[in-house]
C-alpha cells in the first residue's frame, strides 16, 4: 500500500541519522531500539579486540608499522588441522560457500550450521551468476595456483584468518572466531583448490 511505502521510505530516512547520532545515542541504545528480540550476550559483538580497533582508527589504512604487527599478532592465532590435511569435501565447501545462514538475529537454529557467505563478496563457481564484487574473482583458484598443496594450505589459513596474511582485510575471521568449524574449512579449500570443484572448470 501507499502508507507501507511511506513508512518504509521514513525509516530509510531516519536510521542512517539515527546510526551517526552518538552523541545523544550510544550504539546499545540503537541496537536495542532497532531490534526488539536479539540473542543473549549480543553486547559482545561491539567488543573490539587490538586488531579490530586499530583498523577501525585507520578506516582500514593502517601505517607499515600497525600493519606488521596485525600479521605478526594473528599468524600466532592460526591453528591448522593435526592431522595435517586441508582440504575436506568440495561438494560441502559448495554449499557452504552458498548459505548465508548464521550470526544474525534471526538465526536461532542451533541446530543448522553456519555458512560461509563467500559468493556476497566473490565469484567462485564458473556457473554461478550471482555474485558479489566486494572481494577478487575466485574463479579458477586453484588451477592457477597449480593445485599445488602449500597453496591449499594458505587458503585454509587465509580462511581460517585473513588478518594473519592481509592487515585490516575485510573477510572475516572465520576460524578465530569459530564461526565455522575445522571440517567446514576444509570443504571450503577443497571448494577453491580441487581439481574436480566447479571453481576450476571452464
Amino acid at each position: 500500500t501507499s502508507k507501507a511505502i511511506l513508512a518504509a521510505m521514513a525509516l530509510a530516512l531516519v536510521l542512517p541519522a539515527v546510526a551517526h547520532a552518538d552523541d545523544t545515542k550510544s550504539m546499545t541504545d540503537i541496537y536495542k531500539t532497532m531490534f526488539s528480540k536479539v540473542p543473549e550476550g549480543w553486547e559482545k559483538r561491539l567488543e573490539q579486540d587490538e586488531t579490530q580497533k586499530v583498523c577501525s582508527d585507520t578506516r582500514n589504512n593502517p601505517s607499515p608499522k600497525q600493519a606488521e604487527a596485525i600479521l605478526a599478532r594473528e599468524a600466532k592465532n592460526v591453528v591448522l588441522p593435526a592431522d595435517g590435511n586441508v582440504m575436506g569435501d568440495w561438494t560441502k565447501g559448495e554449499k557452504l560457500a552458498q548459505s548465508g545462514y548464521g550470526g544474525r538475529f534471526t538465526d536461532t537454529d542451533p541446530k543448522k550450521e553456519n555458512g560461509g557467505n563467500c559468493y556476497a563478496c566473490h565469484q567462485l563457481a564458473t556457473h554461478e551468476v550471482s555474485y558479489g564484487t566486494i572481494g577478487p574473482s575466485l574463479m579458477h583458484y586453484g588451477k592457477l595456483r597449480d593445485f599445488a598443496p602449500e597453496a591449499a594450505k594458505q587458503t585454509y589459513t587465509r580462511i581460517y584468518n585473513p588478518q594473519s596474511q592481509i592487515a585490516c582485510a575485510l573477510m572475516p575471521r572465520f576460524g578465530h572466531n569459530k564461526f565455522l568449524t575445522e571440517q567446514q574449512m576444509k570443504d571450503l579449500t577443497a571448494f577453491l583448490m580441487s581439481p574436480d570443484s566447479p571453481v576450476n572448470k571452464d
